[in-house]
C-alpha cells in the first residue's frame, strides 16, 4: 500500500506510473471507453450508480425556516419544511456557475437551477465529487445564451470506479490533501490579518519599533519624489522580452526597452487597476503612458517605506477625492499633493524591514500552498484512473 509520501514522490518521477517496479503483484490493466483503467475496476454511466439523478423544485420561505436551500452558489435561503435528506451531489444547472459542484448532507432543499445526485450505497460520496471534477463538468456547457447542463447529459456522462474500499481509500487521501491546502489558506489569512493590523500601528506612527520614539514630520509627495507617466502603449509588449513592462494591471508584461534604471513605485492612473495596483521595482524597465512612476526619492525617504504606505492608503485619498466608490482615473496632483509621514530615515528602514519581511513569508506559504494544489491536480489524475494503486 502506498502512503501520501510515495505518491509525491512518485508523482515526480519521469515515466509512467503504472510501470514502476514493485514487489507488490502488479496491476492488470484494461481499455475501456473512459481510458485505460485497472481490471477491477468498472467503466459506466453515471445513471448506473445512482438511485436520483434530477433537477430541484424547492423554493425559498422570505421569512426564513430551519432547514437550508442550495441554489448554484451554494446556500442561498432557507425554509421551514425540507425535500431531501441525507448525502448528495449538487451541480449547478444554468447560468456562469453551471457545473460548479458542492457536497451536501442532512436535511435540506434544492432550487430548479440545481441538479441533485444520490449515490447508491457501494459508491463513496467524496470519490464521485472528486472524479466529477476532474470531468470538468462546465465543459458540457452548451448554449449561446444562458449556460446550461442538463441532468441527461449527466445520465450518459462515462465514469470509472474501483470497489468501495479502495474508492474510500482515495477519497481519504485527498481528503488530507484538502485539509493541508485549507490549513495554509487559514494560516495565510491570520498572517494577512496580522501583517495589516502591524501596518496600521507602524506607518502612522501609532506604534514604534524598539529604539525608535518621537513626533513623525508629514510632507507631500510632490515634495519628495519625481512623478511621470510612461510612454508606451500596452501594443507594445514583447513575450520573452528582456525587461519589465508595467500597464495597467497587476500582471507584469515583458518588453526589449527600458527608459528607466533605479528604484521606483509604479500605479495605474485609469482602467480597472485604478488606485489598487502598486509595483515596487530597483532596476531596468518601462512603463505604459497612463501608468505613473514615482522615483527620485529625497534622500529623507526610504523607497520602500513609501512603497507600503502609498499602497495602504492612496486608494482612500482618491476615493474621498472623488466622492465615489469606484475611481476611474487620477491626476498626477492627486499623487503630489498626498501628504505622507515622514519619520526619521533609521526608522523608515527598519519598518520596511519588518514589513518585507512579513511579505516574504506570505510569499512563502503562498507558494507552498499552490505547489500543494498542483500537487493535487496531479495525484486526483493518477488516483482517479487507477495509475496509482492505494490498496
Amino acid at each position: 500500500m502506498q502512503t501520501m509520501t510515495n505518491i509525491a514522490e512518485s508523482h515526480g518521477q519521469e515515466g509512467s506510473l503504472a510501470g514502476n517496479e514493485s514487489t507488490e503483484t502488479p496491476t492488470v490493466y484494461k481499455k475501456t471507453e473512459v481510458g485505460v483503467i485497472p481490471d477491477d475496476w468498472e467503466s459506466e454511466n453515471l445513471c448506473n450508480i445512482t438511485i436520483y439523478l434530477g433537477a430541484g423544485r424547492s423554493k425559498i420561505n422570505r421569512s426564513g425556516g430551519s432547514y437550508p436551500i442550495y441554489g448554484s452558489t451554494g446556500i442561498i435561503g432557507y425554509n421551514n419544511h425540507f425535500d431531501h435528506s441525507g448525502p448528495a451531489i449538487l451541480v449547478a444547472r444554468v447560468g456562469a456557475n453551471a457545473g460548479k459542484l458542492n457536497a451536501v448532507s442532512g436535511k435540506y432543499g434544492v432550487t430548479d437551477n440545481t441538479i441533485i445526485i444520490k449515490l447508491k450505497d457501494d459508491f463513496s460520496l467524496h470519490f464521485i465529487v472528486s472524479l466529477l471534477e476532474i470531468k470538468r463538468l462546465n465543459s458540457l456547457v452548451f448554449g449561446s445564451g444562458q449556460p446550461l447542463i442538463t441532468g441527461t447529459q449527466l445520465k450518459k456522462l462515462l465514469i470509472c470506479s474501483p470497489p468501495l474500499h479502495e474508492q474510500k481509500a482515495i477519497a481519504a487521501a485527498l481528503s488530507d490533501v484538502d485539509e493541508l491546502i485549507e490549513g495554509l489558506d487559514k494560516l495565510i489569512a491570520k498572517k494577512r490579518d496580522i501583517k495589516q493590523a502591524t501596518m496600521q500601528q507602524l506607518l502612522t506612527g501609532k506604534r514604534h519599533l524598539p529604539g525608535f520614539d518621537g513626533e513623525w514630520d508629514e510632507k507631500k509627495i510632490g515634495e519628495l519624489a519625481s512623478i511621470t507617466t510612461g510612454a508606451r502603449n500596452t501594443q507594445d509588449r514583447k513575450i520573452n522580452g528582456r525587461y519589465p513592462f508595467f500597464v495597467r494591471s497587476s500582471t507584469v508584461e515583458r518588453i526589449d526597452s527600458f527608459c528607466y534604471q533605479g528604484e521606483a513605485v509604479l500605479t495605474a492612473g485609469d482602467g480597472v487597476g485604478t488606485g489598487k495596483v502598486y509595483h515596487y521595482v530597483n532596476g531596468r524597465f518601462d512603463f505604459h503612458q497612463r501608468v505613473y512612476k514615482i522615483s527620485d526619492f529625497n534622500e529623507s525617504l526610504d523607497g520602500y517605506f513609501f512603497y507600503l504606505y502609498f499602497s495602504h492608503n492612496f486608494f482612500q485619498r482618491i476615493s474621498l477625492l472623488t466622492a465615489k466608490s469606484s475611481v476611474d482615473s487620477v491626476r498626477m496632483d492627486m499623487i503630489a499633493n498626498m501628504q505622507i509621514p515622514l519619520p526619521p530615515l533609521q526608522e523608515q528602514t527598519a519598518i520596511a524591514s519588518v514589513l518585507s519581511d512579513m511579505d516574504e513569508e506570505l510569499r512563502t506559504l503562498e507558494a507552498r500552498r499552490d505547489k500543494t494544489k498542483v500537487l493535487k491536480q496531479g495525484m486526483m489524475q493518477e488516483l482517479l484512473m487507477g495509475r496509482i494503486r492505494l490498496v
